[in-house]
């Protein structure tokens, strides 16, 4: 111990040993001593000497604290002991004026301790192991050192840790630690891990990485949170990145929404701390990386989409339009919002929408735009303005027209109360800042991008020069400041708007060309030696005028393409204007501008390109080459070939437009089924509803009625005396009525069936004499008296019939008398006692009962007439056979009268036998008219006269 003491700085006698051998002491203590103690005040020793001889320690101790971590895991308290030692030896973490003074030094030495200590792969998987331990003191360490391992040598670790098992998910645990020391190192151990790594940064985001750490953002206070909030959004950009599988897996998993709460901004936006500037920053970073135009178009546009209905672009422009706001904050606000917008046309009808809390209001587009033309704000500003306009035109023609319009004479404002976004871009066109001059020409050239119609529209704005003077166009007073020789920057921006104006369209090209002095200039600038600040100019000259050749429809005969064509070979040469031409594209500034779409200038004097007009460069700068040296000939076939693509794409867009209608219609139709279908269903469900509803009420009625049944029966065993009331009286009423029109009826058929049987007797008197033809054969009259019996039986069938009706009636009559007795004791009683008219409902079920069962005999009663009806129908047929065979019959009879004093004596008997029948019918009870007595009378004193006549 008393070595140690010396080694601690306690008294000690004879010379003091140097920090190496110290340290090879040390060594050899934790190599060799038994104790633990022993080895873990060894171990502390050098700890504490590992910052100050951090050389000697990493070269002599590093495999012995190693040893100790893989054997004494056991004591936590020597496992962080040797888990600090290897920190400081491999951190380059030290003092600044350390750092200043051996920088260089420093970084090679963590590096090259760092790469002994991953040289053995067990080295990182058992410090993996240890970061799994609660124990703070050795948690804690592990963290730092592991953290220490990424920064020196972060893809070799990154490599160990993904092909070791549960490696990136053992370190996920950390964010979900209690202790916010772990909690937070464990952040920033995850950043470093996650730097570059697309593979490690997918593990980290499905471990359930952004729920963890967006709650922690929103415990820690949002924006107004501490460093932890920045190193938590810090690692969310790490995770989204660049990684296409982690945006959309942050957008599925409604992630877009919780960072709305992040930009909700008080109305006292002063004394914002450096802190909540340096979080909002990063969260507005945050909001880019997810709609960068970098991206894949489905993706980005699929995140705009969901900005927007979750409310986060709202709340963008809420900042946008804020007072107190930062200028890097605002400045970084634009540029996200302009990236929100981009290419998405919801998105930008929106802000199109968005008004500024001016008096009176001002769209926010207008108010961006005074900010651009305004020489006195900042430079980092005006870009963004600009970039934001560019991001609203964007693939939004719609936009485009509105910006144009404003610049048309039906639309601008006579009285001068409000400044339009076009007076405002022709403001900075034609004032004396250039830069001004730049952004203007740029952002109207946006306006006119692939827009052939609003380019023509473009030529008919009129421009108020001076006091007097007629007005000029917008073409030719750009044209003119060109001429004047302004500066550079104003000079490209112009010539950038005029290519953008001229191309792919013939108009346009048509009056720059009417104008006789732009030709001669445009080759003059081509023609000259100048400097290399006005090849630029050059470059951009020699490109309007090859698009003044090639868009050229040769409507103007001093301006065809052919003598253009000369005009070049003699003035300027087409391998001199061909070099020129390449000016641009090898330009520096063309090169940066063409990198990414958000203008990125360190300087104002470097504003030169825009990347839009680098893609229009490289789409004509072959085409002009080869228009050039193109002949007459090849111009010819050229065109034709143009007439027929144009044709063409006329066709083509005539069935677009066909198909774009049908679209719509089939939309419309869609929509419609919707309506119906939806129409349907609640069509569906009132009708199950109202079917359940009359179920339940058939369900009361039914028990109602067997309720009543119970009620009747009690009180009829107590006394019949209450059986009607008023409603009752009425149904009685009418089924009197029902009777009267039955008897009627009844009277009736019984009067149909009396002249039946009157025409059944006068066809039996006829059939009787025809029957006396007939005397020769006995057969002949056995078939009269076989008919005959016929007759009778169907007479005696209707007049059973009659008597069965008949009886039915009376039946019904007696029932009716009995009704009106009950009716006529039963009035007194109603008006005596009011106990009644509580069980009236009673009765009335009694009496519906009664009611249907007089209806069924009414019904019976129907259906017997129906038959009846059938009986009279058959019999009526027969009437007319039997009338038929009476006139041939008759016919018969005039040729046999010669023949009828013999058939007398047959007709004798046949008057016999019928009176023998009579005789019968009356035993039977069957009525006999008189008529048929007196007829029989008159029958028996001819057969007496006949007798007379034969005894003579």
């Amino acid at each position: 111990m008393s070595f140690l003491w010396g080694v601690m700085g306690g008294p000690s006698s004879g010379p003091q040993p140097s920090g190496a051998e110290t340290i090879q002491k040390l060594c050899d203590r934790v190599a060799s001593s038994t104790l633990l103690d022993d080895r873990r005040d060894a171990v502390r020793a050098l700890k504490s000497l590992s910052k100050k001889y951090r050389l000697e320690v990493g070269t002599q101790a590093m495999e012995h604290l190693i040893h100790v971590l893989q054997t004494d895991r056991s004591d936590s308290e020597i496992i962080g002991y040797a888990l600090d030692t290897l920190y400081n030896v491999i951190s380059n973490d030290l003092e600044e004026e350390e750092q200043e003074e051996n920088l260089t030094k420093v970084d090679d030495l963590g590096s090259q301790f760092t790469e002994i200590f991953i040289k053995q792969h067990e080295n990182v998987t058992l410090l993996l192991t240890l970061v799994e331990e609660f124990d703070f003191h050795v948690r804690w360490p592990g963290v730092k050192l592991l953290t220490s391992l990424l920064k020196q040598q972060g893809p070799q670790v990154q490599q160990i840790i993904l092909v070791s098992p549960m490696g990136v998910s053992r370190l996920m645990d950390l964010l979900a630690d209690s202790r916010e020391v772990i909690r937070n190192d464990g952040v920033l151990l995850l950043q470093q891990l996650t730097k570059s790594n697309a593979a490690i940064q997918k593990i980290v985001a499905f471990e359930n990485a952004f729920e963890r750490l967006l709650d922690i953002i929103t415990e820690e206070g949002n924006s107004d949170g501490g460093i932890v909030v920045e190193d938590c959004l810090l690692l969310l950009q790490n995770l989204l990145k660049n990684n296409n599988s982690n945006q959309n897996f942050f957008k599925e998993g409604s992630y877009i929404q919780r960072m709305k709460p992040w930009f909700e901004v008080g109305d006292d936006n002063c004394g914002w701390s450096a802190q909540k500037v340096t979080n909002l920053h990063l969260m507005l970073q945050l909001v880019r990386v997810l709609v960068s135009p970098t991206n894949p178009p489905g993706a980005t546009s699929s995140c705009q989409k969901a900005m927007f209905h979750c409310g986060l672009l709202q709340q963008l422009c809420t900042i946008l339009m804020a007072t107190g706001v930062p200028a890097d904050i605002l400045t970084e606000t634009i540029n996200t919002v302009s990236e929100v917008i981009r290419g998405c046309q919801m998105n930008q009808d929106y802000f199109a929408s968005v008004n500024a809390p001016s008096n009176p209001p001002r769209p926010a587009i207008v108010v961006l735009l005074m900010s651009m033309v305004n020489e006195r704000q900042p430079f980092v500003l005006r870009c963004a303005v600009l970039y934001c306009f560019q991001c609203f035109l964007y693939k939004n023609q719609k936009g485009q027209g509105e910006i144009v319009s404003t610049l048309l004479p039906s639309t601008i404002d006579a009285t001068g109360n409000s400044v339009s976004a076009g007076q405002l871009l022709c403001g900075g066109l034609f004032s004396t800042d250039s830069l001004s001059n730049w952004c203007a020409a740029v952002a109207l050239a946006h306006a006119l991008q692939e827009n052939a119609t609003l380019k023509e529209q473009l030529l008919r704005v009129q421009l108020a020069t001076s006091i007097g003077n007629p007005p000029v166009s917008l073409l030719q007073q750009c044209t003119n400041i060109l001429s004047q020789g302004s500066k550079v920057q104003t000079r490209v921006g112009l010539l950038m708007l005029l290519c953008t104006w001229l191309s792919n369209c013939s108009i346009a090209v048509t009056h720059f060309l009417h104008n006789p002095a732009n030709i001669p200039f445009l080759t003059g600038q081509i023609a000259e030696n100048l400097g290399e600040e006005e090849q630029l100019v050059q470059g951009l000259c020699a490109l309007l005028l090859g698009i003044s050749i090639y868009y050229n429809d040769n409507s103007l005969e001093n301006y065809r393409k052919e003598k253009l064509k000369q005009l070049i070979e003699k003035r300027i040469g087409r391998e001199n204007f061909i070099e020129k031409l390449g000016f641009i594209s090898k330009h520096e500034l063309y090169s940066r501008a063409a990198q990414k779409p958000q203008p990125g200038f360190s300087s104002p004097e470097h504003m030169m390109f825009d990347h839009e007009f680098t893609k229009l460069v490289k789409e004509l700068e072959g085409v002009i080459s080869k228009a050039i040296y193109k002949s007459s000939e090849e111009d010819k076939k050229e065109e034709e070939v143009k007439k027929t693509l144009e044709q063409h794409d006329n066709i083509v867009t005539q069935y677009k437009k066909v198909i774009r209608e049908q679209d719509q219609e089939l939309e419309e139709l869609k929509q419609r089924i919707t309506t119906l279908m939806s129409q349907n269903e609640q069509l569906q469900a009132t009708v199950t509803q109202q079917v359940s509803q009359i179920q339940q009420h058939k369900d009361q009625y039914n028990l109602l009625k067997v309720q009543l049944g119970k009620d009747i029966q009690h009180h009829n065993s107590h006394g019949d005396t209450f059986q009607m009331n008023g409603i009752q009286t009425e149904e009685v009423s009418k089924l009197k009525e029902e009777l009267e029109e039955w008897k009627n009826k009844h009277e009736l058929l019984q009067g149909q069936i009396r002249e039946k049987d009157f025409l059944i007797e006068k066809l039996k008197s006829s059939q009787l004499e025809i029957g006396t033809t007939e005397l020769s054969s006995q057969n002949s009259r056995s078939g009269g008296l076989e008919h005959n019996n016929e007759l009778q039986k169907e007479l005696e069938m209707l007049r059973s019939q009659l008597q069965l009706q008949s009886a039915e009636i009376n039946q019904l009559l007696i029932e009716n008398q009995k009704l009106q007795v009950m009716n006529t004791t039963a009035d007194p009683v109603l008006g005596d006692s009011g106990a009644i008219v509580t069980h009236s409902s009673e009765l009335e079920g009694q009496l519906e009962q009664q009611i249907k069962e007089l209806k069924s005999e009414v019904k019976a009663l129907s259906e017997e007439k129906e038959s009846l009806k059938q009986h009279l129908d058959s019999s009526s047929s027969t009437v007319a056979i039997l009338q038929d065979e009476k006139i041939k019959l008759q016919q018969e009879v005039a040729e046999s009268k010669k023949e009828q004093d013999d058939l007398l004596v047959l007709l004798a008997d046949q008057d016999q036998k019928l009176s023998a029948l009579k005789i019968k019918l009356k035993d039977l009870g069957v009525p006999v008219e008189d008529e048929d007595d007196i007829e029989s009378g008159d029958q028996g004193d001819e057969d007496e006269d006949v007798e007379e006549e034969e005894q003579e």
